[in-house]
């Protein structure tokens, strides 16, 4: 059986090199690990696929043409146009499409949260705050510039892993910075830059984590963006074992019907 698994994250090198482990073991489960490569290329021993799939004339063509069995989609929980084309795309050549995403945060006591949904939400939950930090990832010049325009905010701090392709708007500090974070990196920076705000994506995962940590120690409120809705795939994980177990598990009732199969002609 041959896995697409597309990545981006953590837990999808992780489940990469599991697989990758596994098959190399029993020699019949090939992955094929696909990302952006937007941020960094890791190091993976399994095949790498970077830059998506129009080079190969699409995703359903790269599928056809490459054999795949399956699609693993371990993508960011907000790769919403990758994710919906991973479904499209399997339910076209007609074979399963399962999806990993990491749990969403759940608000703790003494947290300050509220969730917006569009651009046109966060500006009116922005209006009030002073300075605002952005950890929500990429944004367009055009959000950036009408955040700077509110009546109440006198600057903004944008952080994120990529450099903006644009002209940076007036009245914004670019930090660049991967993750994880620490809790008390992360307590300096709001001191130090006065943040009265966080708007954050609502991510998962313990890598960013610690900013909703302080944020929550020092009274912060956070925005976070709510989480899209994604077409429904053949199964869903939210535990990297469960995925990784079932992922052997199909590949062996795979395995033992081709050998059925063999025995039989």
């Amino acid at each position: 059986m041959k896995i697409l698994l597309l990545g981006g994250t953590a837990d999808a090198r992780r489940l990469a090199d599991a697989l990758h482990q596994a098959g190399t073991l029993q020699n019949k489960l090939k992955v094929v690990y696909s990302l952006a490569g937007l941020v960094r290329v890791p190091k993976v021993d399994c095949e790498l696929v970077v830059g998506g799939f129009t080079q190969f004339g699409g995703l359903a063509t790269y599928l056809r043409e490459k054999g795949i069995g399956v699609i693993l989609d371990v993508t960011h929980p907000y790769a919403q146009t990758m994710s919906t084309k991973a479904v499209n795309a399997a339910k076209e050549v007609d074979i399963p499409c399962w999806r990993f995403h990491r749990p969403a945060w759940q608000a703790q006591q003494d947290d300050l949260w509220s969730e917006y949904q569009s651009d046109a939400d966060l500006l009116m939950q922005l209006d009030g705050f002073r300075v605002p930090l952005l950890s929500a990832g990429q944004m367009n010049e055009d959000l950036l510039a009408k955040i700077t325009q509110l009546p109440s905010v006198e600057r903004v701090v944008w952080r994120t892993a990529v450099a903006p392709k644009f002209a940076m708007p007036e009245g914004i500090e670019w930090i660049k910075a991967i993750g994880p974070f620490a809790l008390e990196d992360e307590q300096q920076l709001l001191r130090e830059q006065g943040i009265d705000v966080i708007v954050s994506k609502n991510s998962g995962g313990s890598a960013t984590y610690s900013k909703l940590e302080a944020a929550r120690e020092m009274s912060i409120p956070v925005l976070l963006h709510r989480r899209p809705v994604l077409p429904e795939t053949d199964r869903e994980f939210s535990d990297t074992q469960d995925c990784l177990q079932a992922c052997l598990a199909a590949w062996g009732n795979i395995h033992s019907k081709n050998q059925q199969k063999d025995s039989q002609q």
